[in-house]
């Protein structure tokens, strides 16, 4: 199977876990956008749910195929997340942002009972890192901020050049007005002690670690379907 048919047959496995009446988050990126597609196909056949999108792209989508759609002031507890990873580690742990919703997906995750994470057998890694660490951070005193994230990772024996994400020129702004910075600082180890610091920089909105959020991740890859669970 190609790529693509990958993320499909691993969509298509996490909604079987989609039961009529749930409340989901529904996520952003390439995979989830799969995820999209085969649920506006139930809905169409009679499936009753309500989406909250994790980014305004997954809206649109959502409202073009007919996924009916609320927010988290409408319906603040939800009952499952769907979603995908750009790396996935032996612990469920995740790196997330590489589409820049980083902030909104951790939201509705934790604002949801379970998390399942859908991927190829690519985004499975011993340790995260290889993927560089997106973290949102506010415009104001944006070299201030990446000084001190620079700092703190030093602080853990962390290091490597730390980029403003850029689109057509110009420094990619998130749904939120905030801007990325990418963090290429290799194998990380203490992923809590990486996210505590990281949390106490003013600057710092959200980071893309995503550290007991997901319950299960759905991984296809050339032998079919595996289903991950996060250890108890």
């Amino acid at each position: 199977m190609d790529a693509r048919q990958l993320k499909i047959e691993s969509a298509r496995a996490a909604l079987a876990h989609v039961t009529d009446g749930m409340r989901l988050g529904i996520g952003t990126g390439s995979t989830a956008e799969e995820f999209v597609r085969l649920l506006a196909a139930k809905v169409a056949t009679g499936l009753s749910v309500i989406g909250v999108p994790t980014s305004e792209r997954t809206a649109a989508l959502c409202a073009e195929l007919g996924v009916p759609l609320t927010t988290l002031e409408e319906t603040p507890e939800l009952d499952l997340t769907v979603d995908g990873a750009d790396e996935i580690d032996p612990e469920l742990t995740l790196v997330k942002g590489g589409g820049g919703a980083l902030l909104r997906e951790k939201i509705v995750a934790a604002a949801s009972q379970r998390m399942i994470v859908i991927a190829d057998r690519s985004k499975l890694v011993d340790m995260l890192g290889r993927f560089p660490l997106p973290i949102e951070v506010n415009r104001f005193g944006l070299r201030t901020t990446e000084i001190a994230v620079a700092s703190a990772a030093r602080e853990l024996g962390l290091s490597g050049p730390i980029t403003l994400r850029m689109t057509a020129g110009q420094p990619f702004v998130t749904d939120g007005g905030h801007f990325i910075l990418d963090a290429s600082f290799g194998r990380i180890p203490n992923t809590r002690a990486l996210s505590t610091a990281l949390h106490a920089i003013p600057g710092v909105v959200e980071h893309g670690l995503f550290i007991g959020l997901a319950s299960a991740a759905v991984v296809a890859g050339a032998n079919g379907i595996e289903t991950v669970h996060a250890p108890r």
